[in-house]
C-alpha cells in the first residue's frame, strides 16, 4: 500500500481505533535501520514569485531535491506562522495559504494540495516535552512553506505539516525546542525550516532587484560572518545575534526569517556535514543563502 492510500485509510478508521493509528504510524515511520537519518534543509525562500517564476533559486532548490532520499513527511517551520504558544497543524488536508497582496493573480491560483498528517502532529506533540504543543486545525500551508517545497516535491504527495514560532520566546528557547524533534529525523521526516538570513524588507533597493548578487554592505558583512558560524558550528554565537553589532541588527530586523534557521541548525548532530547553496543576496538587504544538513 503506498503512502498516500495508507494515510487515506488512516482518516477513514473510527476514533476508537486512535491507537492503532499511532501504532501504524511508528511502523510507517520507522527507518529500515538505526542508521537511517533523513537531511535537514533551511531554505532561503525570498519573494513568494519564486513559486511560479524560472530562476536561479528555483532551480537550486529542485537540484537540491534531487540529493534527497524520499521522505515519509516533511515537518516545516515557516517565517509566517508566528503564534503565542507552539502549534502544529493537525488536519487531514491543509488549505494552500496565499498570505501576501499586490502580486499577479496566476501566484493567488497556486495550489499546493499536499495531504497533511493528524499522526505526526501526534507523535510532534508527543515527543516535544520543553513545551505544550497545541494541534491546530484551521491554518494550513503558508507560502514560507508551499512556495518553496513545491519545487523539492511537485507532485504534492507527501505529507507536510507546519510548526509555528512562538513569538514571545528567545532565539534560545527555540534552539532548545528544535532538538527534541530530533528522532524524527530517524523516522523519515525531513525538517525545512523556510526564511532568510539577511531580511529587511524596508531597506529594499527596489531599482536594483535585477542586479545579479547586489547587497548593501552591512547585509554583505553579516551574511559572511552567519556562513563562518554556521560552518564553524557556533550555534551559541548565531542564537546571541542581538548582540554581535549594527550589521546583524540591521540584518535581522525582527526574528521571524532568522529563527527557522535557528531549528535547522540544532538538529545538526556531529558527523553531518554542511553544505550552503543558493547563496546570493537579493535587493541589497536580502539573502537567499540556504543550507543542507546531511
Amino acid at each position: 500500500m503506498d503512502r498516500l492510500k495508507f494515510l487515506h485509510t488512516l482518516a477513514l478508521l473510527p476514533l476508537a481505533g486512535a491507537a492503532m493509528k499511532l501504532q501504524q504510524l511508528e511502523k510507517m515511520l520507522s527507518p529500515k535501520n538505526s542508521t537511517d537519518k533523513m537531511p535537514v534543509l533551511f531554505l532561503g525562500h525570498g519573494s513568494p514569485m519564486n513559486a511560479i517564476e524560472e530562476n536561479e533559486f528555483v532551480a537550486g532548490f529542485r537540484k537540491t531535491a534531487t540529493k534527497l532520499p524520499t521522505p515519509s513527511a516533511i515537518l516545516c517551520i515557516s517565517a509566517h506562522w508566528e503564534t503565542k504558544g507552539t502549534f502544529v497543524t493537525a488536519m487531514e488536508n491543509p488549505k494552500t495559504i496565499h498570505d501576501f497582496g499586490g502580486f499577479p493573480k496566476a501566484l493567488f491560483d497556486v495550489q499546493y494540495p499536499a495531504p497533511g498528517s493528524p499522526e505526526l502532529a501526534a507523535e510532534t506533540k508527543k515527543i516535544v516535552q520543553k513545551t505544550e504543543i497545541g494541534l491546530d486545525h484551521h491554518w494550513g500551508l503558508d507560502h514560507g512553506a508551499w512556495s518553496v517545497i513545491k519545487h523539492l516535491y511537485p507532485k504534492a504527495d507527501v505529507p507536510v505539516i507546519q510548526l509555528s514560532l512562538d513569538h514571545t520566546k528567545p532565539p534560545q528557547y527555540h534552539y532548545e525546542l528544535a532538538k527534541e524533534l530530533s528522532a524524527l529525523r530517524c523516522k523519515g521526516v525531513l525538517i525545512v525550516g523556510s526564511g532568510n538570513m539577511v531580511h529587511n524588507l524596508r531597506m529594499v533597493a527596489w531599482d536594483k532587484l535585477n542586479v545579479a548578487g547586489f547587497g548593501f554592505d552591512w547585509a554583505m558583512e553579516a551574511s559572511e560572518k552567519m556562513k563562518q558560524m554556521i560552518l564553524d558550528g557556533n550555534h551559541l554565537g548565531l542564537t546571541n545575534y542581538v548582540n554581535l553589532g549594527k550589521a546583524f541588527q540591521l540584518a535581522i530586523p525582527t526574528p521571524e526569517h532568522f529563527l527557522p534557521l535557528i531549528y535547522t541548525l540544532a538538529l545538526q548532530d556531529r558527523n553531518d556535514t554542511i553544505c550552503l547553496f543558493n547563496d546570493k543576496a537579493v535587493g541589497g538587504s536580502l539573502t537567499m543563502t540556504s543550507v543542507l544538513i546531511e
